[in-house]
């Protein structure tokens, strides 16, 4: 057999690696025109400018503290999960996991809450006792509805409580909690809407359902908030296959809400009293409703048995917040946002991850951040409230030329004693220029040197708000500013 010259060879192996560099140009050029002429973020996705994530930041920042305030520590868990972990967690949402694959075959899926990851995370390091607080993004392939403040990729806030504890103690926390963060972030007028999966359950036993349709009829009944009864009986008879007369009996039961006396009332009830998951509830919820009279909050709690929340794992008490207005001014018509926060008990989640089917308890509750965000933000900009995107104490500021170097050896000074400082990047910028600079930016004061000052060891400090200035000796600026500073 006859081999081609090495040189023809290597010339071959060039026009062959040329062609595939030219073809993959060509559709690079391709790809880049289409993506440029609409440059844009992923559906479902947004970007944050600063006065936005500032914002974000002193929302998320009261969510934390109250967390902390209570106790908890925080974790954090990866933003992937392997595909088993999180399948047959979350009823008919299932359909709205993203699902990867990584080059080795391992089949991956982004998380869809922080409360499976939080399980598992339980199991895998056999952890039985744990108060924690987990703020990350989560991500769920959904038809975003971003007016309302509902992304595909978005933060959720969890606190939870994991362990073995007496009945409803952690979980009357876990309201109290929701009841401080609404209360401290003044959304408006609110309700914590609670039932329990075992109420719920028990009422569809008593009305003649098959225990392998609760889950669905479940998801269902979780409806009846956005939509009238006859449109939720509709689709538990027309998709869900119960008969009109069943149907008919869920909805005398799922169309209740009350205190303390609709509880007493169930409790009398001739067939949820022969009911055990029913009677185990109601004894629960009784519990319940007597520590939150203990914490003050009852007047904000309203038992609601058309509350399901559709997911798998809740196995007692469920809760979701609800803003019943927007107390605001500016806007004439209540933004329409959907819940706010939501938790429950879920006592069997831990034991589906651990080999030897050990169960921790767990309640828990998570902050919807995302929609709490779309009402603040729309309320700063109905009242034009000018956000301050830095934390910038003071700015340096020269009042002459050349006088960069005492400029740097001042902030310096700052910086080193913790100070937020700036300057700006010019070697001869103009006072007045300086000046402005801070009331754009919110700074609220200014250390000017100048040929005098550096003779006199004096720094002339500038309040922005009032224009009032006073000579402060150098060596007490540092003091002073903490000073004014604290009192901002």
């Amino acid at each position: 057999m006859l081999r081609p010259p090495p040189l023809l060879l290597l010339l071959t192996r060039c026009s062959a690696a040329a062609r595939r560099f030219l073809s993959a140009s060509r559709q690079g050029q391709g790809q880049g025109r289409a993506v440029g002429s609409v440059l844009k973020t992923p559906k479902g996705t947004r970007d944050h400018p600063p006065a936005q994530a500032a914002l974000r930041e002193r929302l998320l920042g009261t969510v934390v503290a109250c967390f902390k305030r209570h106790g908890a520590a925080a974790i954090d868990t990866p933003v992937l999960e392997l595909r088993e972990t999180l399948m047959g967690k979350y009823g008919d949402n299932a359909k709205l996991i993203y699902e990867l694959q990584d080059q080795g075959g391992e089949l991956l899926a982004l998380r869809y809450d922080l409360t499976v990851p939080f399980a598992r995370y339980l199991a895998m390091n056999k952890i039985t006792n744990i108060k924690r607080y987990h703020v990350a993004k989560v991500y769920r392939r959904d038809n975003p509805a971003t007016t309302r403040g509902r992304y595909r990729e978005f933060y959720q806030c969890d606190f939870d409580i994991a362990g073995q504890f007496d009945p409803m103690l952690p979980d009357a926390e876990c309201l109290r909690i929701v009841y401080e963060i609404l209360s401290d972030l003044q959304l408006g007028d609110f309700l914590i809407k609670v039932n329990d999966r075992r109420i719920l359950n028990g009422v569809l036993a008593v009305c003649g359902i098959p225990e392998s349709k609760f889950i669905t009829t479940c998801s269902t009944i979780d409806k009846l908030d956005k939509v009238p009864w006859e449109d939720v009986k509709n689709e538990m008879v027309g998709e869900k296959g119960l008969s009109p007369e069943a149907a008919d009996r869920i909805g005398e039961y799922v169309q209740l809400h009350g205190g303390l006396d609709l509880i007493e009332q169930l409790l009398q009830d001739p067939k949820l009293s022969q009911n055990k998951l029913a009677k185990e509830g109601l004894g629960d919820m009784k519990l319940l409703f007597e520590y939150l009279t203990l914490f003050g909050i009852t007047g904000k709690i309203s038992f609601d048995l058309s509350l399901a929340r559709g997911l798998d794992y809740y196995t007692g008490v469920i809760y979701e917040a609800v803003l019943l207005q927007q107390q605001n001014d500016h806007v004439e018509d209540p933004v329409s946002i959907g819940s706010v926060a939501g938790g429950g008990r879920y006592d069997g989640l831990v034991g589906m991850f651990d080999p030897k089917g050990r169960k921790v308890p767990c309640v828990g509750v998570s902050i919807g951040i995302e929609r709490i965000f779309s009402i603040l933000e729309q309320r700063v900009e109905a009242s034009e409230e000018k956000i301050r995107t830095t934390e910038t104490q003071v700015l340096v500021a020269s009042a002459q030329k050349k006088l960069l170097e005492e400029r740097l050896k001042l902030i310096s000074e700052l910086w080193d004693a913790g100070i937020k400082a700036e300057i700006l990047y010019k070697k001869n910028p103009k006072l007045l220029n300086q000046l402005q600079y801070c009331e754009e930016t919110g700074i609220p004061l200014v250390a000017i040197v100048g040929e005098q000052e550096l003779k006199d060891g004096v720094v002339k400090l500038r309040d922005v708000a009032t224009r009032e200035e006073v000579n402060i000796r150098r060596e007490n600026l540092i003091e002073e500013i903490r000073m004014r500073t604290s009192q901002l």
